[in-house]
């Protein structure tokens, strides 16, 4: 339990600054070992940069899931202050557990079950809306963990402090779901110099969702009365109330800066842009490699989806993607359904020998994988084993009529029971079908923005199309059966990303093509299209694309998309080939070690403001 120090004070300053190498840091996240979004992948790609900077001076703390900690989680058994500490909490009723995340860097990480007894959970309730006014009396069973989930942290790190002396201590929250502990501390005087991260607002996530003109809302907007129609009161005033106490805010770019100045009522103080640990994708030697023989593995795909109903020169066919949470018009999926539809049209007026397969790739609510689809690929590879089988036979009864001295004839070789065999499998995979638009059954097909984009635009995957579409409405698998590659390796065979978001705080999708060598589209407004124009002025002469979306019309951004599409699939191979070259050169742009100084500036300032 919080042990208060002086009521309704800021805990007092040092009289001399302490610095951060001589500082503890806890970063705190609801998505540390719980992946949900693009924060995942901050903290997951972040953790080998801060091993290596803090060292055992670095500790994680996150929520117990206990389906993801059972894979993501090693637990250890705990020494020192840490020990001591969870000894208070566990005698507290506090259940928490400490060990280290299972990624790169491998970080120490204590995690807490975000739960307690309902009778302590309604009595922190109560404190947080008669001491610091968050309306917590609402039914929210998501703001209920979070809270449980704040109040633990801000004991745990009220405890930490007692038994580790004199060792400055500095804590970094990420977003609303790990910022509730902020406050407390800043209003018990617990002391522990406080950064919030946030990286796109709660409030900005909703409205972009729901309104056409969100940008241009945001000088009109009365965040507090916007919260209360959109149903997230005490979310939204959770949130505010961790900017406002913190003693550090900072935001991933300048688009989510002047988004959190205008809805969350304090300017940024750093900007901390995101990064990735790019020696976990580099093959410098063999990247190119690897592009051919993935692309080789997205053709097999293609051949089985599409080559039953008809077929089409793979040699001249380009692989478009887009990928990212199921955010339909956020991270701008109408725009690439819209832009692929016209540049259909282009090609076919155009009688431009190509085709395109644009995938979509999203989480979505589904059923299973469709049968027809399967069905296609399991026939499909019956017909390559059927035919491995008679190349097999057909290679050992060639061999046996040379060693008699006689030169055989096609007869002698390839037999009509084979050619049979051959055919019933060929006749069995053909389809008068058109090759469907999505690999699985929705839970509502009829309902679902994508599938209805897709008939409105006339992208059926007719033979005569010159662009087709395959939505893939779960994340992309190894162990999937029908696609049967890994997120990696799949971006590594395609030849674009496209991601032109209309809110995206920052877009870690085109930055991982990046990283993988692999041509992308982002936008400008997005935190990574953002950053891209500052650090990278020739960015399109390296291979990537920023989609001006500001201030313009959908229709506007469809005819500027569509444009840099066409062009990139004139592109010949050569060409195609040289571009990935120069992406993977700017590729060391991105990673962690060139942007974690910003970063360790704002920790530094945190200290100082203690």
């Amino acid at each position: 339990m919080v042990t208060k120090k002086k009521k309704g004070s800021p805990s007092k300053k040092r009289k001399s600054a302490p610095s951060v190498d001589d500082a503890f840091l806890c970063e705190v996240a609801w998505e540390v070992c719980n992946q949900l979004g693009g924060i995942y992948t901050v903290l997951r790609s972040k953790a080998p940069a801060m091993v290596e900077m803090w060292g055992d001076r670095y500790l994680m703390i996150g929520p117990y899931v206990p389906e993801r900690a059972a894979v993501e989680f090693e637990e250890l058994m705990p020494e020192g202050p840490i020990a001591l500490t969870m000894d208070a909490l566990t005698r507290d009723g506090v259940t928490c557990r400490y060990g280290r995340w299972l990624v790169p860097g491998h970080p120490r990480t204590i995690l807490i079950e975000p739960k307690m007894r309902e009778a302590e959970l309604e009595r922190r309730k109560f404190l947080l809306w008669k001491e610091l006014d968050v309306e917590t009396h609402v039914r929210d069973a998501m703001v209920d963990e979070v809270v449980a989930f704040g109040c633990q942290v801000a004991d745990f790190l009220d405890r930490f402090a007692e038994v580790s002396k004199k060792t400055p201590l500095i804590a970094h929250f990420h977003e609303w779901m790990g910022g509730v502990a902020v406050p407390l501390i800043r209003k018990h005087g617990i002391p522990v110099a406080t950064i919030f991260t946030t990286h796109g607002t709660l409030l900005g996530r909703y409205m972009s969702s729901a309104s056409e003109d969100f940008y241009g809302l945001l000088d009109k907007v009365n965040p507090v009365k916007e919260a209360r129609q959109l149903g997230i009161p005490s979310r939204y005033a959770l949130e505010r109330l961790a900017v406002q106490e913190a003693d550090v805010f900072t935001t991933v770019s300048d688009l989510s800066a002047g988004e959190a100045l205008k809805l969350l009522g304090r300017k940024s103080d750093f900007i901390v842009p995101n990064g990735l640990s790019i020696s976990q994708f580099e093959a410098p030697d063999e990247f190119q490699a690897l592009h051919r023989i993935y692309k080789a593995r997205i053709h097999d795909f293609v051949t089985g989806h599409f080559f039953g109903s008809y077929t089409f020169d793979l040699d001249t066919t380009v692989y478009l993607f887009t990928a990212g949470r199921y955010e339909y018009r956020n991270k701008g999926k109408d725009i690439f359904i819209e832009s692929l539809a016209t540049l259909n049209r282009r090609l076919i007026e155009d009688d431009m020998d190509l085709t395109v397969v644009g995938f979509i790739v999203a989480n979505a609510d589904v059923r299973s994988i469709n049968v027809d689809v399967l069905s296609q690929h399991a026939l499909y590879h019956e017909l390559r084993q059927v035919c491995g089988s008679v190349e097999h036979d057909m290679g050992t009864r060639l061999f046996q009529r040379v060693v008699e001295g006689r030169i055989p004839d096609s007869k002698d070789v390839f037999t009509e029971t084979q050619a049979l065999r051959i055919r019933r499998s060929m006749l069995a995979w053909q389809s008068k079908k058109l090759p469907r638009n999505v690999t699985h059954d929705l839970t509502d097909p009829d309902g679902d923005p994508v599938i209805q984009k897709l008939r409105a635009c006339g992208l059926l995957n007719a033979e005569k199309d010159r662009v087709k579409v395959v939505f893939h409405p779960q994340f992309v698998a190894s162990t999937s059966p029908i696609l049967g590659l890994d997120y990696q390796q799949f971006v590594r065979g395609c030849n674009l990303g496209v991601f032109p978001s209309y809110y995206e705080p920052w877009g870690y999708t085109p930055m991982e093509c990046v990283a993988l060598g692999i041509p992308a589209v982002a936008s400008d407004l997005s935190g990574f299209g953002n950053h891209l124009v500052k650090i990278l002025p020739d960015y399109e002469a390296n291979g990537l694309c920023v989609i001006n979306r500001h201030g313009r019309t959908a229709k506007q951004t469809v005819e500027s998309l569509t444009d840099f599409l066409y062009d990139f699939c004139r592109l010949n191979r050569r060409q195609r080939r040289e571009l990935r070259n120069r992406v993977e050169r700017v590729s060391h742009l991105f990673d962690w070690s060139e942007v974690i100084g910003h970063y360790r500036a704002a920790y530094s300032a945190a200290l100082k403001g203690r």
